[in-house]
């Protein structure tokens, strides 16, 4: 069984910085990504409200985190999914679908997945007009007509991504206002091809082969209607925290599923740490999971390399 100081589980913004900082301490450190490092940072098309980049692909910033996390020394490892945590104790044991690891403390910076709408034909239709991720699947309907759905900052960041590519966007917010930053909502109303749904909820997706229309509900008007669409994107619907395995190993949440932490990102579990989108810290921006991220990871150190001075 291989042994390591650290282990954090997630290698998005949080825990890459946490690895960063944690090499930086001379911890060895092992990074377990289930997918392909960089977090959910990747998916968005541009990024202008990190300190440093005027503007970058979300996929730049996030290659470049991993490329330099990778030359502290850290060793990640994508594709490798963990499937059960002993948290109790000094040695911890992590087990994953190709090995199992020990390890003196544990950062969990997990993420969160996008949540579905849960409508009929969302399912069905995944892949074949329905998607979550702009970046990935945009160029894909080029000169067509797409509905974006939401109102935080990846759903006006992919309406604006899409309004360069396609003929018409469509943007369904259940409520009466955007909860983006106000920067991002003005460029999105300066735009010409695209219009905005106020209180507007998608009931059901539909088409044959391919999706070619939705059925929409104004919660204000009471009117239900459809609308001739070419592709939906609900990736921007708000995240559901990825904690389910840990809370099984005895890592306190909150009713949502976030992991409870303190402001020195400690859980209720010694030497179990948390950052980034998994926990229960109001914000979810890219500059917030760093910040977590670097706490948790000099926080570990002190609990490894200096234990009576963590304990005060």
């Amino acid at each position: 069984m291989e042994g390591w100081d650290l282990i954090i589980i997630g290698a998005g913004a949080a825990g890459l910085a946490a690895g960063i900082y944690a090499a930086r301490s001379r911890l060895k450190t092992l990074v377990l990504e289930e997918k392909m490092a960089g977090g959910t940072i990747a998916d968005a098309p541009l990024v202008e409200n990190y300190p440093g980049f005027q503007n970058i692909s979300g996929m730049e910033l996030a290659q470049k985190m991993v490329v330099q996390c990778r030359s502290t020394g850290v060793i990640i490892r994508e594709f490798e999914k963990v499937l059960s945590l002993d948290l109790n104790g000094e040695r911890k044991i992590v087990k994953t679908n190709s090995a199992s690891y020990e390890t003196k403390a544990v950062i969990i910076a997990s993420g969160s997945h996008y949540r579905e709408i849960g409508v009929p034909g969302e399912k069905e239709f995944f892949g074949r007009g329905v998607s979550y991720c702009g970046v990935c699947d945009g160029p894909l309907f080029k000169g067509k007509r797409v509905l974006v759905v939401g109102g935080g900052n990846i759903a006006i960041m992919t309406a604006l991504y899409m309004a360069e590519l396609a003929l018409q966007v469509k943007i369904a917010h259940r409520g009466e206002a955007f909860r983006a930053e106000e920067a991002l909502v003005k460029a999105l109303e300066a735009k010409k091809n695209v219009e905005i749904l106020w209180s507007t909820e998608v009931k059901e997706i539909r088409g044959e082969k391919l999706v070619n229309k939705v059925i929409i509900f104004n919660k204000k008007t009471g009117e239900t209607k459809e609308l001739f669409v070419d592709g939906v994107f609900v990736l921007q619907i708000g995240g559901k925290p990825n904690s389910q395995l840990v809370k099984e190993a005895g890592v306190e949440v909150d009713k949502e599923g976030y992991i409870i932490v303190d402001m020195r990102q400690r859980t209720n579990m010694a030497g179990v740490y948390a950052a980034g989108d998994v926990t229960n810290h109001p914000v979810k921006q890219v500059g917030t999971a760093v910040g977590q991220g670097i706490t948790a990871a000099f926080e570990a150190y002190g609990y490894i390399r200096r234990p009576d001075h963590y304990k005060q």
